[in-house]
């Protein structure tokens, strides 16, 4: 299996490659030159499966001839060895003909841990086989952050940087980034927003002689490793309501759109989905886009689920490329455009295609707190804001034939003040994952400015090494 990139001038590369670089020298985004194909036979076969056997399944196409079942399966058992839930991503029912989709039993409480904890694993194995050592670079609105410290901390091969924004992320998402004790690992406080921070990771990446340099990898979603990961869950919650035997439609909270990015990689894969649902905060630019096919940036709006307090949605790229037929000019020229004025216009044809598979939908702030309030008045259950955004979203968009799964992405002790104000309850965090957030918090305030923090990398880097030049 080989890799193109989204704006078509970077080489064709393996799947080592593309999981090292992150981001295409091109600026693009990686993406598999075909997409595998299971067949109904094969997707019925992953019925009774672990979730274990059901990501070797699925992500052992795309990794090609680089690593065996055996090896592979290795790194998988070991990335979920310490989930706290046997199912991984448990299904739970929460209305009729609905379920929530558990992706926070990992250890940072998020659905970042279901494809961080490989793709560290992954990534300090292909290193380890080339004698490198790697500066792993990621801007967080607040989950991957976490997730990215947990799964990289003390690994052999890589040195972390997280970007985050000061200030707009919660406590325990903060904590979870700047207590580690690992050597290996360095939390940026940035003064700005998390498109601020997402902005200045592809600076660092587009500047060619600092990234050699400091050879650098990215492990944000534009790492086509995450989104391949993410599309397990897709396989193993639709296959345990009824797939291939019948449609199964999802709904996700959605920021950066790696998460639903991979429902459609999964579609593509030969899963029988119904509806991609867009979930998303007053930060609504693509559900502007799905209703106009104008697709413009505006300000940041701060909101209880920070997470999705994005206006520029970096995964929104691969989709694009797919739906304009893989036309790498098509591409570069809107994202130029984007670049530039903020905005682009999509014509009626590419819309209709997106329209295909995607509906959308926003909740505000009210909404959101409403829904946390229900949903634990009518059942006990306590989410976080995201999965309320997801959960009052597919109200609307669900047909009563299709089961609907609404992706639960954070665990509500993650968001405690949220929970309290909305339902008058205090969310614990589990045991398993106090640990995580204990202690010294260790950050290094920066301006949002590229050269300041190229130089605290670069710095860091010879630090560790023992070279201060």
């Amino acid at each position: 299996m080989n890799y193109l990139s989204t704006r078509g001038a970077a080489p064709i590369v393996s799947f080592e490659d593309a999981l090292l670089n992150g981001l295409a020298h091109d600026g693009g985004l990686y993406v598999p030159e075909t997409y595998p194909q299971l067949s109904k036979a094969q997707i019925k076969a992953l019925s009774g499966k672990t979730y274990q056997q059901v990501a070797l399944a699925v992500i052992s196409p795309f990794i090609g001839g680089w690593l065996g079942d055996e090896p592979l399966g290795n790194l998988i058992d070991d990335a979920y060895r310490d989930f706290r839930h046997p199912a991984i991503a448990p299904l739970v029912q929460s209305g009729i003909n609905q379920w929530m989709l558990d992706l926070h039993c990992g250890p940072t409480l998020a659905f970042k841990d279901l494809a961080m904890q490989l793709v560290a694993r992954l990534m300090d194995r292909a290193l380890g086989e080339r004698g490198r050592r790697s500066n792993v670079i990621c801007a967080t609105s607040g989950d991957t952050g976490g997730a990215a410290v947990a799964a990289f901390a003390g690994r052999a091969c890589a040195d972390l940087f997280v970007l985050f924004p000061k200030g707009r992320v919660s406590d325990v998402q903060r904590r979870m980034m700047t207590t580690s004790k690992a050597e290996n690992v360095c939390a940026l406080e940035i003064d700005g927003t998390f498109d601020d921070c997402q902005t200045l990771v592809k600076a660092l990446f587009k500047d060619s002689r600092f990234r050699d340099e400091m050879s650098l990898s990215g492990v944000n979603s534009i790492n086509w490793a995450r989104v391949m990961a993410q599309t397990v869950y897709y396989f193993a919650s639709a296959v345990a309501l009824g797939a291939p035997d019948r449609e199964v439609s999802f709904t996700v909270p959605t920021g950066n759109f790696g998460n639903i990015l991979a429902g459609y990689v999964a579609k593509r894969m030969g899963l029988g989905i119904g509806r991609l649902v867009i979930a998303t905060n007053s930060n609504d630019i693509l559900v502007r886009t799905l209703g106009s096919g104008y697709h413009e940036t505006s300000s940041v709006h701060v909101t209880t689920s920070p997470s999705m307090d994005i206006q520029i949605s970096s995964n929104f790229e691969r989709l694009i490329f797919d739906i304009v037929g893989r036309d790498s000019k098509i591409v570069c020229g809107l994202m130029n455009k984007l670049a530039k004025e903020g905005s682009y216009q999509l014509d009626e044809a590419v819309l209709s295609r997106l329209c295909d598979d995607f509906d959308a939908g926003s909740c505000d702030e009210e909404e959101t707190l409403l829904m946390i309030k229900n949903i634990y008045d009518v059942s006990g259950m306590v989410v976080d804001p995201h999965t309320a955004v997801g959960l009052a979203v597919a109200r609307l968009h669900q047909e009563p034939a299709t089961p609907m799964v609404v992706l639960s992405t954070a665990h509500a002790a993650k968001f405690p003040s949220v929970v309290q104000r909305a339902a008058g309850v205090d969310p614990q965090i589990p045991a398993q994952s106090r640990g995580h957030w204990d202690g010294h918090e260790n950050i290094i305030p920066l301006k949002n400015n590229l050269c300041e923090v190229m130089e605290t990398i670069r710095y860091k880097t010879h630090l560790t090494a023992g070279t201060i030049r």
